[in-house]
């Protein structure tokens, strides 16, 4: 096993080399951040002139390229022309674990910005997912041993209702119930935005309590999806001839269902899991957008907008790193749920 995972490390390096050159020319491709430098009043051109010599915008793509991966501080550039190298604005590159710096937060380093928000994002993101696997386990494991019941009915009614509306209109409406409407019937009500009242101050109960609408948010949609697809492979993996094998040696149906069947129908839903938990890093940008959570969603989104490369690129790249390796890490979880898949002779 370690060996694979070794020799699968090494198969991501390549492939994050061709995504960090597709993502880069794309961003290229997507605006001027000197533009925008300025808010509403656009820059001199003198001084626009002046701003693509320091980012190196005037550059061909791929020496710009290079040096974002590779660094310039082994390269002696002269900015303004003058015949004298200049070294501020010199880096070292993403080899060597530095991302640049913000063109919109003044110089700010890419690695630090994007520190202040990981640790929000992860918060919501991973509350969310609980909230996720364990509720719909629980709806898909009851729905498959109660097969067409009434209950299995309303239960599947109800999760296509919630899988068909999309996430703004679900984060809209749970604020308008328990926010606006519980305030005018006199109810205890949920705030609606930010992370905490900065009256009280960031404790743990007002973080927890401005977190309950935008984890309800983004739970319902996946919660609707991974619980009906529990629910058919539970019903696949129950009607397998060990299945009534176990039964009929006089098995409890809790270990039929727990043991037996539950573990063997979990592969599929570990493959879901194993391509949603990358995605937790990116954050989600309409629910943070909306409850005005501070995460890496909204401020993907923020600079985005204003063509920040060196931020946009360092979260990109930071869920692509995340990608292969929880690739990995499902392949591995595969092998100890199922000790019939083997990666080495």
């Amino acid at each position: 096993m370690t060996r694979y995972i070794f020799r699968r490390l090494l198969q991501g390096i390549p492939l994050l080399l061709i995504i960090s050159i597709i993502l880069f020319a794309l961003m290229m491709n997507m605006g001027d951040p000197v533009a925008t430098m300025g808010g509403r009043r656009p820059p001199r051109a003198a001084d626009y002139e002046r701003l693509r010599r320091q980012l190196g915008l005037d550059k061909p793509i791929y020496t710009q390229y290079l040096y974002w991966l590779i660094g310039n501080d082994w390269a002696r550039i002269d900015l303004d022309g003058d015949g004298v190298a200049e070294t501020p604005g010199t880096r070292r590159g993403v080899l060597r674990g530095d991302f640049g710096t913000s063109i919109v937060n003044r110089g700010q380093p890419v690695l630090e910005i994007i520190s202040e928000r990981l640790p929000n994002t992860l918060l919501l993101m991973v509350a969310a997912e609980v909230c996720i696997i364990l509720g719909a386990l629980l709806v898909g494991v009851y729905s498959a041993l109660r097969q067409y019941s009434i209950l299995d009915h309303f239960l599947t009614t109800l999760l296509f209702i919630g899988y068909s509306m999309p996430i703004f209109f679900i984060a809209l409406l749970s604020m308008y119930l328990f926010a606006v409407l519980f305030k005018r019937w006199g109810l205890p009500y949920l705030p609606t935005v930010g992370m905490f009242d900065p009256q009280i101050g960031k404790t743990p109960g007002q973080v927890a309590l401005h977190m309950v609408l935008p984890v309800l948010s983004i739970s319902l949609i996946s919660f609707a999806a991974y619980s009906r697809y529990i629910r058919s492979t539970m019903l696949e993996v129950l009607s397998q001839d060990y299945i009534r094998t176990a039964k009929s040696k006089g098995l409890s149906r809790q270990t039929v269902v727990f043991i037996h069947a539950l573990k063997n129908a979990s592969l599929p839903i570990v493959t879901i899991i194993g391509l949603d938990l990358p995605l937790l890093l990116g954050g989600a940008v309409v629910t943070e957008r909306i409850f005005a959570w501070p995460g890496m969603g909204r401020l993907f989104l923020d600079h985005v907008g204003r063509g920040d490369l060196p931020v946009v690129m360092g979260i990109l790249m930071m869920i692509a790193v995340a990608v292969i390796v929880f690739q990995i890490i499902t392949d591995v979880v595969y092998a100890w749920l199922d000790p019939r898949i083997r990666y080495e002779a």
